[in-house]
Order: structure tokens, then sequence, then C-alpha cells
């Protein structure tokens, strides 16, 4: 089993408020979770109204699969127009570690 993680660190566009920030989180983690199957989250900067922290995790036996599937989800979040891709921190794990 192979266990893949990435973090995503993100500038906001125009938003003013918690509120505004969470209409534009949301759809991205629940579009990350059903295009792909994988675990989905804000996972910090919760108190900042213009930053976002989005973490993902998902388990497979293939390492090319799961690869393949993490290079999609950053490719989904670098072409939303709505967010600026800031860094992206990705982790596999393998049985040996």
């Amino acid at each position: 089993m192979y266990v893949g993680t990435l973090s995503f660190d993100l500038l906001l566009g125009d938003v003013r408020s918690l509120k505004e920030k969470r209409s534009v989180v949301r759809p991205i983690v629940a579009e990350l979770q059903r295009k792909y199957a994988v675990s989905a989250a804000e996972t910090g900067n919760q108190e900042l109204h213009r930053r976002a922290e989005i973490g993902l995790a998902m388990v497979s036996g293939d390492t090319g699969h799961l690869t393949d599937v993490l290079d999609r989800c950053e490719r989904l979040i670098a072409a939303r127009p709505e967010v600026e891709l800031l860094s992206v921190r990705r982790r596999l794990h393998g049985d040996e570690d």
C-alpha cells in the first residue's frame, strides 16, 4: 500500500470575509472528492480570509496510479481562476516507511 498526500497553499482573489472564503474553498474541496475519490479538507489558515490551505490524501496499491491522481488534483487546483497556487507539498509513503 502507498499513501500520497498533497498540501496546497492558496491565495484567494477578491475575498473580504470568512463567509466568502468558505464559498470559494468548499466547492474546490467537493470537486476534488467527487472527481478523484480522495480525502480532502481545509487544513490550515482558517482564521485568514485571503489565504487557505487544502490538504488531501489517497491510498493506492499502485504508485503509478497514485502519482497520476495526485498530478490531476494539482492541475485542477492550478487551473482555478479564483485562487493563486502559492506552493504545493507532496509526500509519498510506502510499506517500508
